[in-house]
């Protein structure tokens, strides 16, 4: 229990620290949102109305403590901001409309490639030194390559050469998108291609991580002694070899899927998905410094928040972090 409240309460530090950056970077940066919008208004909005809209960016002339404060209070209140590229649309609408796009897309490739990547690693190190070590170039190839290029290489493949899937879009503009089958099968369709290219962009490091850590563990003595005592190697392989050669894993699990909010901005933006890494390009393209401000702060607490649920995880899958807790 120690042990959880110290990490607790070193993840809320990292928290508010993480708040208090998002906090200050946009206003120690030139310039200011309201003239950008101002100016690219074209003459649409009136000067006379910058207090007005300066109110709306959280932007005054107190001191700066204060601002920090309404800040705080707004983010209680889940008040991001105004976006300046939609304006007046709120910075929370645009993230909860992108939100679900990224974790449906981005979160279960992410697990769908480290179930299999993590299986597929064990069974080549309980059968290294037989037929399966023929594979591990292939895998280390595949993994060299980065995710944009994987994504070019599908979309040229798959949807230009052979024209099996679309080549962008989250669904299909001609149907109306709402809760019914047809439209659950074009998300589903028009998922199919990027989710494809997280998975094979992942699944070959998880595969490779995996295969190293249980080779390495096979070699330590409790693990011969398993084996010298009999256990069938089933049990050996899981219960001993797997069980501590999964715990990096683990952390990187954590923090994939931390990157999950996030979304997989490269992938997302070749394939004109509508999630928050197309959000976060079409924001940092735009200037929008308020909607890049609230998804940078979103991203941030999904990765701490991750991070604390590996290290919960690992009290329950390696009982030496139990000690002294």
């Amino acid at each position: 229990m120690k042990f959880l409240l110290r990490k607790l309460g070193l993840y809320a530090f990292i928290a508010w620290a993480a708040l208090t950056l998002n906090f200050l970077i946009p206003r120690l940066m030139p310039g200011d949102p309201v003239s950008i919008l101002i100016a690219g208004s074209e003459g649409q909005i009136d000067a006379d109305a910058r207090d007005a809209i300066a109110a709306q960016f959280g932007i005054s002339d107190d001191p700066l403590f204060i601002q920090y404060i309404h800040y705080l209070l707004d983010l209680l209140r889940l008040d991001l901001g105004v976006s300046l590229s939609q304006y007046p649309v709120p910075v929370l609408d645009i993230i909860s409309q992108s939100l679900p796009w990224t974790v449906g897309l981005v979160g279960v490739s992410t697990v769908i490639g480290f179930v299999l990547g993590t299986s597929l690693g064990v069974v080549l190190a309980w059968r290294r030194g037989t037929w399966s070590d023929h594979v591990l170039p292939g895998l280390t190839f595949l993994n060299a390559i980065p995710y944009f290029w994987m994504a070019l290489i599908l979309v040229m493949l798959l949807s230009v050469t052979v024209n099996i899937f679309p080549a962008g879009g989250g669904y299909d503009r001609a149907i109306f998108p709402e809760p019914t089958a047809q439209f659950a099968g074009s998300v589903l369709y028009h998922a199919a291609l990027p989710a494809l290219t997280i998975v094979i962009g992942s699944f070959a490091g998880w595969v490779l991580q995996m295969r190293n850590m249980t080779v390495t563990i096979m070699g330590e003595d409790y693990v011969s002694m398993a084996e010298a005592k009999g256990l069938p190697p089933r049990m050996v392989l899981f219960g001993y070899a797997a069980r501590n050669a999964i715990l990096p894993s683990v952390t990187g699990f954590a923090l994939a899927l931390g990157a999950v909010v996030g979304g997989s901005m490269l992938t997302e933006v070749i394939f004109n998905y509508p999630g928050l890494g197309y959000a976060l390009f079409q924001a940092v393209s735009a200037q929008d410094f308020p909607l890049m401000q609230g998804l940078f702060l979103i991203i941030s607490l999904a990765v701490i928040v991750a991070n604390l649920i590996a290290d919960i995880a690992y009290v329950f899958l390696d009982p030496r972090t139990r000690q002294g807790a």
